[in-house]
């Protein structure tokens, strides 16, 4: 990879190896697949020879696999749960109630209204068959005939650009010039559109950023109401901030990012008490690698410019692989593919990173400009996947301002295609694109050495790695003081109150309302004299809210805010409770001499870029479908065998990987049948039938069942395991004998009564299955408390509630900075 990358659209180098066919209609729902993989199947004789030994050693049949690095594929999978287009597709399709079958078993759409014109196209017909609700069917169903009848797209466009062929603006860099303020310096008016709940890494990236003479226009998306509520509290303090009135759903690739560009575009020229120069465009993904003041100079010298970065030269291989000769339209946060389309004439398209500079002249242009470019462009755009990242290029190319051009957005994206190219996104988009990685400390050597202008980087994720914030902040801006407290800790929101208790599943309730109770066992037992009521409490309602807590970059657990009743005093205290993880992964005793594999997790939400878990800390219910992990050492090929154990010893999965001398990761997910017996699984990992190491996790029972109190009904739907104790269409049992592993007639017996527990005894095996992956680390209270020793929180180091000064937002300082 090269140290200074200036390719920053989001669709793959390799496109012609990404398969972006047709949607078929979905009528059958494929509950299990297995990622696209990378490299075809090989190594027959070793396979049979591998088959042949396994046969000797049990009678039945066990999956086997082959490694490809990062994705497993199968070898002798049965062929119901493998298809190409199992393979091909990410899509899970659900029971749609507003089709039937017709003769010829091909979907027939029922609409709300009858569609304009006959809907043929395949594409449009497997839209129509996976859209949720009425009005995008509706939608679909107008904008295709619309499109079929050439009534939506413009067939030629004028070009207004007086050059042939693209600018050529060869824009110098000089670190020593930046020094030199100018003597009318330009004024910025940043742009900052972010979602998600990571509120600490916009305030402290907002810190970095912010300086009082410029300008800071803010729209959170419609869905991140957690952080609309902090942004709206700290831009109160800034009378250079302001948060949109209006917000959209954005999503990955949707027409909706466009729309909310422009319409910011509008509202910063129709504020006439705000003056600035240059539109830059962020996310909370975003940090600068310069200054404020460097980025005001370099931009004041070329003050007439406007800076994008365009794709290269294969113009007709950048439309293909964007997508930009296909219709696509955005509605229930999805953009659906609906077929073909030409590229109007008169025009060159253009396009690249959706990351850019422009100046005020030309915001003005393609915000009220009515000629035929900008009009005809908008309405092209707007049923176009990632069309911000080509709207402005092909506008700005093709206007009288195409001399303005520079090729390069001042910015250094973590491209690392070979791991950020999984097609992850097709759930919300009918196509294959790709996403840049984070960055990790050991680049940060590329932030020093690129040879082109750059005064931002992306992308950074705190919760993935903060370290290299942290590294930049000194960078630019010098250390904090010695002894300044929280710098390598790290807190992210995952509930909070306002949100209502329906923005967490049912999983996570159970398990939040059951470290509340172990927070006040904690209290009870480590506070609690004898004689004295003063520590002791009763838990009281919802959890208040639920942080993540990271620290050195490992997750410490979570971080629990509750309410409960003092019972000395019978008065409502609100606590906050650490709960962290036991450490579930041991080598096998006595240890076998394979000294590849280095750890082994399950858990859901595998991110393959980052090669993470999402759901930190691996919640888990009956309805869950986890993922087993692998992280590997360099060594000889070798091929191992992963055993899942259920709670009551039934061996629910049986497989074999071939790991190749270079893989770093593997993990599949097996296809369980549903719902999983609640308790304490384990995952086993064995060499020529040696045990080299386990892992376990908690699937957990269930306490709310739609967010209510469970009820006894629901407890046998989801406690006792899957139908006559059949996890997959292959019985494993013939291996209990060979690997040790006896069922117990008394633990089946138990398992039988505890799935039929309700109310506290309910609670109280949810405990005890919770004690043996999560130790309630610390307790604290958030106000007065009647227990004399308990700590306040503001005064612990773990604590929510504890000094942040990294992303604490303070007074402006005398330089007009907050850092």
């Amino acid at each position: 990879m090269r140290t200074d990358s200036n390719n920053e659209n989001s669709v793959p180098k390799d496109f012609e190896n990404i398969d972006n066919s047709n949607f078929a209609p979905r009528t059958q729902r494929h509950k299990h697949q297995t990622e696209q993989g990378k490299k075809p199947l090989s190594r027959q004789k070793e396979h049979s020879k591998r088959k042949l030994a396994l046969e000797e050693k049990m009678k039945e049949n066990s999956l086997l696999e082959k490694n490809s690095n990062e994705v497993l594929h199968y070898v002798g999978v049965p062929s119901t749960n493998l298809t190409s287009n199992s393979l091909k597709d990410g899509y899970r399709s659900t029971k749609q109630h507003h089709t039937k079958k017709n003769g010829n078993g091909s979907p027939e759409i029922k609409y709300e209204l009858p569609p304009k014109c006959e809907i043929t196209g395949k594409e449009a017909i497997s839209a129509l068959s996976r859209a949720k609700s009425k009005q995008c069917r509706q939608e679909i169903a107008e904008v295709y005939c619309q499109h079929k009848q050439g009534k939506l797209m413009p067939e030629k466009v004028t070009r207004l650009c007086p050059l042939e062929g693209k600018a050529n603006n060869n824009v110098q860099w000089d670190e020593d010039s930046m020094e030199y303020m100018a003597a009318n310096p330009v004024r910025i008016a940043f742009v900052l559109v972010v979602h998600g709940r990571a509120s600490r890494q916009l305030q402290r990236m907002f810190k970095a950023i912010y300086h009082k003479d410029h300008y800071y226009y803010i729209h959170c998306d419609k869905r991140s109401n957690y952080l609309y509520r902090q942004v709206m509290q700290f831009s109160s303090q800034y009378p250079n901030v302001r948060v949109t009135t209006w917000r959209m759903a954005t999503i990955w690739g949707g027409a909706s990012l466009l729309s909310t560009y422009l319409q910011s575009m509008r509202d910063l020229l129709e504020m006439p008490d705000w003056s600035w120069d240059f539109f830059i465009n962020l996310s909370a993904a975003d940090y600068p690698v310069r200054t404020n003041d460097q980025l005001v100079a370099f931009l004041s010298r070329y003050r007439d410019m406007n800076f994008l970065k365009s794709h290269g030269r294969d113009n007709a291989r950048f439309i293909r692989k964007q997508g930009l000769d296909r219709l696509f339209l955005e509605c229930d946060t999805h953009m659906w593919r609906l077929g073909d389309r030409k590229i109007p004439e008169g025009i060159t398209v253009d396009g690249g990173s959706d990351w850019f500079l422009l100046n005020r002249k030309f915001v003005e242009y393609v915000t009220f400009s009515n000629d035929d470019l900008v009009t005809k462009m908008k309405r092209f755009y707007s049923y176009t996947l990632l069309p911000a990242e080509s709207f402005f290029h092909t506008v700005l190319e093709n206007s009288p301002y195409c001399d303005t051009m520079v090729d390069n957005n001042l910015r250094i994206t973590n491209w690392n295609r070979k791991l950020g190219c999984k097609c992850q996104y097709k759930h919300i988009v009918d196509w294959c694109g790709c996403s840049p990685n984070d960055f990790k400390p050991s680049d940060f050597h590329r932030f020093q050495q690129t040879a082109r202008p750059t005064f931002f980087a992306r992308k950074f994720e705190a919760a993935v790695n903060q370290e290299i914030i942290g590294q930049l902040d000194y960078y630019l801006y010098g250390n904090y003081p010695s002894g300044t407290p929280g710098l390598r800790s790290y807190w992210e929101n995952l509930y909070d109150e306002p949100d209502g208790i329906h923005s967490i599943n049912d999983v996570m309730l159970t398990m939040f309302h059951s470290f509340s109770r172990m927070g006040l066992k904690r209290a009870e037992g480590s506070l609690h004299t004898d004689g004295e009521n003063t520590c002791r409490y009763y838990p009281m309602g919802h959890p208040v809210s639920v942080h993540l807590y990271f620290l050195a970059d490992r997750f410490q657990g979570f971080l629990i805010k509750h309410h409960a009743t003092n019972l000395a005093v019978s008065k409502l205290e609100t606590l906050e409770t650490w709960v962290m993880p036991k450490k579930v992964f041991k080598i096998a005793n006595p240890t076998s001499d394979f000294g590849r594999l280095q750890f082994s997790e399950a858990g859901t939400e595998w991110d393959a870029k980052e090669r993470i878990f999402r759901n930190f800390g691996g919640i888990m219910g009956p309805m869950d479908e986890p993922i087993a992990m692998q992280k590997w050492g360099k060594g000889p090929n070798i091929t191992v065998t992963v055993v899942w154990i259920d709670p009551v010893n039934v061996i629910a999965a049986t497989y074999d990987i071939l790991i190749e001398s270079s893989a770093e990761y593997t993990h599949y997910k097996p296809p369980l049948n549903l719902p999983l017996r609640p308790g304490i699984w384990t995952i086993r990992v064995l060499h020529h039938w040696v045990p080299v190491a386990e892992t376990r996790f908690l699937i957990s029972p269930l306490t709310f069942s739609n967010r209510q109190p469970i009820k006894s009904d629901d407890v046998a739907k989801f406690h006792g395991g899957p139908p006559k104790n059949a996890y997959m269409e292959q019985s494993f049992q013939g291996l209990n004998p060979v690997l040790n592993i006896p069922i117990n007639s008394n633990q089946v017996e138990q398992a039988k009564k505890n799935a039929a527990l309700v109310g506290s005894k309910l609670e109280s095996w949810v405990d005890s299955l919770a004690n043996n992956i999560w130790s309630a680390v610390d307790i604290c209270t958030t106000g007065p408390s009647s227990c004399p020793v308990m700590q306040s929180c503001s005064q612990t180091a773990w604590s929510s509630l504890s000094p942040d000064p990294k992303s604490e937002l303070g007074l402006i300082k005398h330089d007009g900075r907050l850092r």
